[in-house]
């Protein structure tokens, strides 16, 4: 009998799972929901069978296995992932930036570049999935908020700040690093 057949069995290991997830989402830099995600379509591409009656422990084992499995290929995924920093790739990068006052005037390129980094910097925030834009948009306020601030303008604890600001910025980096990945036609491709 296929594992994935026995109804039972799926909505009896569906808490396991996101128990799981949640617990090990945190250290592998990934959303609990996109690990839960991935354990399923393993098991649905294993085309795993149900285990013998007589060990009902064994599907829940697998499940926990499968679960630190996939959170050991994330972690390593996110080490191997290096941010490409556009500027260092100049063949300029022998003038001046614009200082502060006083400095050099920004470069008409500089400063379009820099706008079109904040434009998808928000456009990306605002995709976010649940709180993480209003918590963004308040972190990057340039009111400066405090993290007391924070949590009375969104109506959470303080305590909870640190841990979902670490799930919306890994969210937010890997947005971004699917965007930059994506190659654009260059040159003269076609």
């Amino acid at each position: 009998m296929d594992l994935l057949k026995d109804p039972d069995l799926v909505n009896e290991l569906g808490p396991l799972l996101s128990a799981e997830a949640a617990a090990e989402a945190p250290g592998a830099g990934v959303d609990a929901a996109d690990l839960e995600q991935a354990v399923w379509v393993r098991l649905l591409e294993s085309g795993r069978r149900a285990p013998d009656p007589a060990d009902p422990a064994e599907p829940a084992r697998w499940l926990r296995r499968a679960v630190r499995a996939e959170a050991r290929l994330a972690r390593r995924g996110a080490r191997r992932e290096i941010p490409y920093d556009h500027r260092r790739h100049r063949v300029d990068d022998h003038r001046p930036r614009a200082g502060a006052a006083g400095g050099p005037e920004p470069e008409p390129e500089d400063a379009l570049l820099h706008e079109e980094d904040h434009r998808a910097l928000r456009s990306a925030v605002a995709r976010l999935p649940g709180r993480c834009p209003e918590l963004m948009k308040a972190l990057l306020s340039p009111r400066d908020l405090t993290y007391r601030e924070i949590a009375g303008e969104l109506g959470i604890s303080q305590g909870s700040l640190g841990p979902v600001r670490s799930r919306c910025l890994g969210c937010l980096r890997r947005m971004l690093a699917a965007e930059v990945a994506a190659p654009g036609l260059r040159g003269m491709e076609r």
